[in-house]
């Protein structure tokens, strides 16, 4: 088997990871690549296969959480009760209970929210060059899975700064610094969320936290711990992957030349998904002896998912380099598979939707307005800023 190495840092790996993708898919579905834990699956097959195959999942082989340091105490209790760390049955009795508050038809019902705030927002940039991330990118997801979960507006700051400094746990290169700043964060999340529980318990209200505190499947409700590791997971993975996506969605659309309107919207969107995903690896870990793709798993064994580098494999979509939104749909990895499929997925793709025509169609002649570059942040993908100008203002 053939060892790549690459620094996940270096800024050239940074600014531009997919021809090092096409290197390590070239050399097989299943290469070495030290600095991004060990062994990789690279291509479309291997990717999806392995998210699938419940001979793999995400917890150790005996089911023990991950390990944290002492002084990741907070942000690790957290963890313990996270859907992304569980494997059934607790996953499957846990993701049924959100499910059962987290409907698909509460999610289509904010299709106008969406657009009315998406509006606001886009009334109040300011004039001139300007970093649309922070603007909009940053705060459209971000509001609405809060009123989502029952936040008021006025604490989507708050949530914001906890959710960018928990989720720099998950990066591949972290500073003790970053690890501090997150187990803060953690713990002054989780005190903010037992304040707004003990207000949902004294007066329920129509949204998602009233409701999976009265959630039940099978006589089982949700603990408290699962309801605050559940609504942290939901506020922080519900706005991240959607701020990237947006962000690096536009910053494709505006250097290849094209806009996005209600009628090309959906395709657009899965376009932008599969040719730069907002993340790039998922982690499993083997359960037992298996052999796939001419490598032999063994209990405990860990493989990397590269997502980014799937999404780019000729097999899912032909001359995969070049950002074609009319192109047929691929069932493309963006989201994962399986078991652990984002849940937040189709409201990703309806903020998305909704969102970037309604910005080409209010901001005529948006372009860049200085190179856009990526943040040092693997295997999250996604841009430091993205300054663009229009032609006219909105207001």
């Amino acid at each position: 088997m053939k060892e790549f190495r690459q620094s996940v840092t270096d800024p050239a790996f940074v600014q531009d990871p997919y021809p090092f993708y096409a290197r390590l898919r070239a050399a097989g579905p299943i290469v070495r690549w030290p600095e991004a834990g060990g062994l990789v699956a690279t291509t479309r097959d291997a990717v999806d296969t392995l998210l699938r195959d419940r001979r793999f999942g995400r917890a150790r082989a005996d089911g023990s959480p991950p390990d944290y340091p002492e002084h990741l105490s907070g942000f690790a209790a957290l963890e313990a009760h996270s859907l992304l760390e569980l494997e059934p049955p607790r996953h499957t009795q846990l993701r049924k209970l959100v499910l059962r508050a987290f409907t698909s038809r509460r999610v289509a019902a904010l299709a106008p929210e969406i657009e009315a705030l998406a509006e606001t927002l886009i009334d109040a940039l300011p004039e001139g060059p300007f970093d649309l991330l922070p603007h909009f990118a940053e705060r459209l997801p971000a509001t609405i899975i809060a009123r989502l979960i029952g936040a008021p507006d006025a604490d989507v700051p708050d949530l914001l700064a906890w959710s960018h400094a928990m989720v720099a746990v998950y990066r591949a290169a972290r500073t003790r610094a970053e690890e501090d700043a997150a187990e803060a964060a953690a713990r002054a999340f989780a005190a903010y969320l037992d304040d707004l529980i003990a207000e949902r318990r004294a007066t329920p209200r129509d949204d998602l936290l009233s409701h999976l505190l009265i959630a039940e499947a099978d006589g089982q409700k949700l603990s408290r711990d699962e309801v605050v590791s559940t609504a942290i997971l939901l506020l922080n993975a519900g706005h991240e992957a959607t701020v990237h996506a947006l962000g690096n969605g536009v910053k494709a659309l505006l250097e290849t030349g094209r806009i996005v309107t209600a009628e090309t919207a959906e395709a657009t969107v899965e376009e932008i998904l599969r040719y730069d995903p907002p993340l790039h690896l998922f982690t499993r870990t083997a359960y037992e002896d298996v052999k796939l793709f001419g490598h032999a798993f063994a209990p405990g064994d860990t493989v990397a998912l590269l997502l980014g580098s799937a999404c780019r494999d000729p097999d899912l979509a032909p001359d995969p380099d070049r950002f074609d939104p009319e192109r047929a749909p691929a069932a493309h990895p963006a989201f994962g598979a399986g078991l652990h499929f984002c849940l937040g997925a189709p409201l990703a793709r309806l903020e998305m939707r909704l969102a970037l025509p309604l910005l080409f169609s209010r901001l005529p002649g948006l372009r860049l307005t200085e190179p856009p570059r990526y943040a040092a942040t693997w295997h999250f993908h996604g841009l430091e800023r993205l300054m663009v100008a229009s032609d006219t203002h909105p207001a």
